[in-house]
């Protein structure tokens, strides 16, 4: 008996190790999933502008009414997260949007895809609240910025494939096959999600951790929380620009920029796969950089995140003002890899700077103003400066938020280190 008793210990942490790994690699693999059907309208747009007739400020409505209802229904989402099982909204919400995935390939007027797209928002809703939470309960605080690098990979990857698959179908099939076959994958995965560990809420962050907060008091104190409206306010700046961007890109690739005319799907393929390599490298880059900044001083990620926003705004700006196609593609590719540095330290700090009982509503808020003020308004915002004027004036302006997103992350990182001390002392 003696003999086997520090077995124990060893054994029970190699297990609880391989249940956080599972539950690490359905949540990334559901984000992936998440992305692509994101993204597989964009590439398809100019073949639903052919078939229902509408113009730029309409089809902006497409990306429009889905972040519009996806950020309306998150704070919900996340109230639930703190509440319930997150397990079963992260199932229900997969498999609810994988539906109206394949929905929208049956869709026959602009009003029915319309539908389809709000749908969609209100299954990622219940997914996009709770999954961080669910990870910062699985990995210390050390290990936090990493682990959700590895989660957020999906965004680049997942883009890439939206991009990719859905270019290829929409040319090979239709726009219609590219949206059916998005839908598979997630249905899949909302039944393997059903099956995943359930961890306490601040299982990770100490003792006191999981003393349920009264809503109202959590309320009060997430008001008074500076370090987490900077954090916020430049995740929204960034996402106002980069959702614009990365709908209008390959459109404006072909109309403006003239390329691949005959072979139009192409434009996704190349635009995927430099988002990919882009996009991937950026997140595990900023994932390591982000939990080594941090151990050094608090709100080190931030910091890191900044800096890359700063860098990237110029990159954006030459990306469409540059004559050479090969530049062009390598501004855009620098410019995302700056960008995606931010994945894993900006919402790392989200899930750090509030009580754990707090933090998937903390999210979802986090959600809602990041879309409200962001990638809801911003496609059909670009599509209206684009009948007004072109679209490469529309997307040469999108530098600027990214600029300002910049420094708002940087006042953000500068309160969070100041705001360490009393967040370790209560």
């Amino acid at each position: 008996m003696n003999a086997s008793s520090p077995v124990a210990p060893s054994s029970s942490h190699a297990t609880q190790s391989v249940r956080a790994g599972y539950a690490l690699f359905i949540l990334t693999l559901i984000n992936l999933v998440n992305y692509l059907d994101r993204y597989i309208i964009a590439v398809a747009l100019p073949e639903i502008q052919k078939d229902f007739g509408i113009n730029d400020a309409q089809s902006g409505l497409l990306g429009t009414v889905f972040i519009v209802v996806f950020m309306l229904a998150s704070p919900l989402g996340g109230f639930l997260g703190d509440r319930i099982p997150r397990r079963l909204l992260v199932a229900g919400g997969v498999i609810l949007w994988s539906l109206a995935t394949g929905a929208s390939g049956l869709a026959s007027s602009f009003t029915a895809l319309l539908l389809a797209r709000a749908v969609i928002g209100i299954g990622e809703a219940g997914y996009g609240a709770v999954a961080p939470s669910i990870i910062s309960d699985l990995y210390p605080r050390e290990q936090r910025t990493r682990m959700l690098s590895y989660f957020y990979i999906a965004i680049p990857v997942g883009s890439a494939m939206g991009y990719g698959l859905g270019g290829w179908l929409t040319q090979t099939y239709s726009w219609h096959a590219a949206f059916f076959a998005g839908g598979v994958p997630g249905l899949i995965l909302g039944t393997m999600a059903f099956f995943m560990p359930e961890p306490q809420r601040g299982a990770m962050d100490g003792p006191d951790a999981a003393v349920k907060l009264p809503f109202m008091e959590g309320l009060k104190g997430l008001g008074r929380n500076m370090a987490f409206w900077a954090t916020t306010a430049g995740y929204t700046l960034m996402t106002f620009s980069i959702g614009g961007l990365a709908f209008w890109m390959p459109t404006y690739l072909v109309r403006e920029r003239h390329l691949w005319l005959e072979h139009p799907g192409r434009v996704g393929l190349v635009f995927g796969a430099i988002t990919a390599v882009a996009g991937l490298t950026g997140t595990v880059v900023g994932g390591w950089l982000g939990d080594k900044m941090d151990r050094k001083r608090a709100g080190g990620g931030l910091w890191l995140s900044g800096i890359g926003l700063l860098l990237a705004a110029p990159c954006m700006y030459l990306a469409v003002n540059l004559k050479d196609t090969t530049l062009t593609f390598a501004a855009i590719g620098v410019a995302q890899f700056l960008i995606f540095l931010n994945s894993g330290p900006i919402n790392a700090a989200i899930v750090n700077c509030v009580p754990p009982a707090f933090r998937a509503f903390a999210m979802g808020l986090n959600v809602l103003c990041i879309h409200m003020l962001g990638d809801a308004i911003s496609p059909t915002l670009i599509g209206q400066i684009a009948d007004m004027a072109s679209l490469h004036t529309a997307i040469a302006i999108n530098a600027v938020p990214v600029l300002l997103g910049g420094l708002a992350l940087l006042l953000g990182a500068k309160l969070f280190r100041e705001a360490t001390p009393r967040m370790q002392q209560g």
